[in-house]
């Protein structure tokens, strides 16, 4: 029996899987994929994430199971159990919490519900015409990275979206004039609650480029209670990566929470600290986390380029100068603007050191 089953085999899941080793402990992974990241680095069983057999077939053998992204279906899920025999309390996050999360809907009427502050936002019905002021259309389920994302700005671009999108599969929300993006790791248990350092977020094309620290003056704090709040009110447990917008008067908003490890939490491999990975670990056994405490950094992605060649060129040119770390995610074709990897600058001035480094990679990358 192994001790940790992962659904989903990406980049995610292989970190985890990392930090899970060092712990003594034994994973599985379940991934379309026969080639998967965690395939890499852990035995893996190749089979479809939607279908119940596959899935229980790893719930079967795993003390405790945990999620890699949150597009599985919770019903699909529930079946996955009921045929293993299994309690779904040994999957963390919970069913219900990722019934609320993977449908951004009701994640929405939660965080209303609950008084957390967050875009308005309501089903788009059949017939609906413009409200009349800038909106955003996005896809209730499967959206990430910009995809399922949609601008009606005007009654032209509405009429243009809406001409095509399927009614019941998709929501309106008000749009958001943000100041800047932020997010925070949270993480949620019986045994303690807290959150690491609120992080700014910079992204290009809507997939995050740069991770730093944020100002720690009142938008900060708030930050940080905001996305605690978020994730008390889907009843989350486990570790989140909460998504939020800050205002241009400071108000804080939460844009999306995922129940998972995170992107924007990245730079916690080398911070000096306990890493989200860890963090992730730790809760998905019923174990204690760790305070997070850690020191400057900046973390970059890495995408595909046209042209890519060597990595191994490409990472000897960006460690060149100290305190950079990479962090290679074993995909099997680095296809352009995919995540393959990132880096992390630690220590002062690491923003500048962070571009700088990632410019050295993708020189020696594709030359």
């Amino acid at each position: 029996m192994m001790d940790l089953g992962f659904l989903g085999g990406g980049q995610l899941a292989r970190m985890s899987i990392l930090a899970a080793h060092r712990m003594g402990l034994r994973c599985l992974s379940l991934d379309p994929a026969a080639d998967s990241p965690s395939s890499q680095v852990a035995p893996a069983i190749e089979g479809q994430l939607a279908d119940p057999e596959a899935v229980a077939s790893l719930i079967r053998q795993c003390r405790r199971l945990t999620l890699e992204n949150e597009f599985i279906p919770a019903d699909s899920l529930r079946d996955a159990f009921t045929l293993a025999k299994r309690d779904p309390s040994d999957l963390i996050p919970g069913l219900e919490t990722l019934a609320t999360i993977q449908d951004k809907l009701l994640q929405r009427e939660a965080l209303a519900k609950a008084g957390v502050p967050s875009p308005l936002a309501s089903s788009l019905d059949p017939g609906r015409s413009w409200p009349g002021e800038p909106v955003v259309l996005k896809a209730r389920f499967g959206g990430y990275d910009g995809k399922g994302t949609r601008y009606a700005r005007t009654a032209e671009e509405w009429e243009a979206n809406t001409a095509y999108l399927p009614a019941h599969g998709w929501l309106v929300e008000s749009f958001v004039p943000f100041v800047r993006e932020l997010a925070v790791m949270v993480y949620r248990s019986p045994l303690a609650t807290g959150a690491f350092p609120v992080m700014e977020t910079v992204q290009t094309h809507h997939v995050c480029d740069l991770v730093f620290p944020a100002p720690s003056s009142p938008p900060g704090e708030r930050a940080r209670e905001v996305a605690i709040a978020a994730v008390e009110a889907v009843r989350g447990l486990g570790l989140f990566g909460v998504e939020l917008f800050e205002g241009k008067d400071g108000e804080i908003l939460v844009n999306e929470i995922a129940p998972r490890p995170h992107n924007t939490g990245h730079y916690t491999l080398d911070w000096g600290g306990v890493s989200q990975f860890e963090q992730h670990v730790r809760l998905a056994m019923g174990w204690k986390p760790d305070v997070p405490l850690g020191g400057e950094v900046c973390m970059a992605n890495l995408l595909g380029q046209p042209g890519a060649g060597d990595v191994r060129v490409a990472t000897a040119a960006a460690i060149s100068e100290p305190g950079i770390h990479v962090h290679w995610y074993g995909k099997a074709e680095a296809k352009p603007g995919r995540k393959m990897g990132h880096l992390n600058a630690v220590g002062p001035d690491a923003v500048r050191r962070a571009t700088e480094a990632r410019e050295r990679f993708y020189r020696a990358w594709t030359s």
